[in-house]
């Protein structure tokens, strides 16, 4: 056998002798230094800065409201209920102010930029995090009605559009960031439903959005998750809204499919789901936590294990490849007329 001191040694010979690739292998390791050491330079003044999240009742800008809390930042915490603000509100220091928030109501949205206004003064916003979000109606296209893409694009997509415009002014104010929750659900489309459309809409509004307002200091970054628990996630909620998509389905759509099917699909979400959900969500935000803080935020952040390793290499291989992968994953129909 080869021990571990030849093949080091074989390897620094065919260095050396070739100084081209020793060029090549020098200059990707000062490359990759340099990333890490800019990578990690911290803006300043964190006491100073406020930083604006939506979709705080739970999950990860619940998180993110109290880690960013710990770390001094004045957090204004857009809530949608109620009782998803007092709790909020107990866990945090007296600093963290809370709000309600519906980003599907431009009444609502004009009343907490008032609100945010008069909290941040002429110091302008440091941080907007577009948050909030829901999943559900998802599953087979055709089990969809126009409705059910609507109530997700107007959470996931218009809430993030237009709650960006009015808040712009106070970003331009304080030269802040914008933090667009996507997922790897807009890099790949895995299944029906407005979800996977709202989040590739996210990724390229918040493309152009960066390259338009770069001019006045702006930073635009994407956070991409993959699979992670919480409410966006929980199977009881997604499984009972499948069950009453297909139980109003024609009788002749459901034979397409085949008896079996609705059980099938169940059963491949549910034990996919259950291999693939982190629930170790500060993955998450600390990606969104970098994306406040560092000097250089990055354009866009793979958080977990399977977006970085699985989902996003998967993006970018052909689309025979991704079909092929999400066809092995998910039950076929079992419709068996010649079309």
């Amino acid at each position: 056998m080869v021990s571990t001191d030849c093949l080091a040694g074989l390897s620094l010979e065919i260095l050396l002798c070739h100084p081209a690739l020793t060029c090549v292998f020098l200059l990707a390791f000062l490359a990759a230094v340099r990333w890490y050491i800019r990578d990690s330079y911290k803006v300043e003044g964190f006491g100073q800065k406020h930083v604006f999240i939506t979709g705080c009742d739970s999950g990860f800008g619940n998180l993110l409201a109290r880690q960013l809390d710990r770390k001094g930042f004045h957090v204004i915490a857009a809530c949608l209920t109620e009782k998803g603000a007092a709790d909020l509100g107990a866990a945090a220091s007296p600093r963290l102010k809370t709000l309600l928030l519906d980003v599907t109501d431009g009444s609502s949205i004009r009343k907490a930029v008032e609100f945010v206004s008069r909290e941040v003064s002429e110091r302008g916003l440091w941080g907007l995090v577009n948050n909030a979000g829901r999943s559900i109606p998802i599953g087979p296209t055709e089990w969809m009605q126009f409705e059910d893409f609507k109530k997700v694009l107007d959470v996931n997509l218009i809430g993030v559009i237009d709650v960006t415009l009015h808040f712009l002014p106070l970003l331009k104010k304080a030269q802040g960031r914008v933090v667009n929750v996507a997922s790897i659900f807009g890099r790949l489309s895995l299944t029906g439903g407005g979800y996977c459309l709202s989040k590739w809409g996210v990724e390229a509004f918040s493309d152009s959005l960066r390259r338009d307002m770069q001019h006045f200091g702006i930073k635009v970054s994407i956070i991409e998750p993959g699979f992670f628990k919480t409410n966006v996630t929980r199977l009881d909620l997604i499984d009972a809204d499948l069950k009453r998509l297909w139980t109003r389905l024609p009788q002749e759509v459901k034979d397409s499919y085949g008896t079996t099917y609705f059980n099938d699909y169940l059963k491949a979400q549910d034990f996919s789901m259950g291999i693939l959900c982190s629930p170790d969500i500060s993955k998450v935000t600390r990606c969104m936590e970098h994306a406040l803080t560092a000097q250089f935020p990055r354009t866009r952040y793979a958080a977990g294990w399977d977006a970085k390793l699985f989902w996003i290499p998967l993006s970018y291989l052909p689309t025979f490849v991704s079909d092929f992968v999400i066809n092995v994953l998910l039950p076929s129909a079992k419709d068996k007329r010649n079309i």
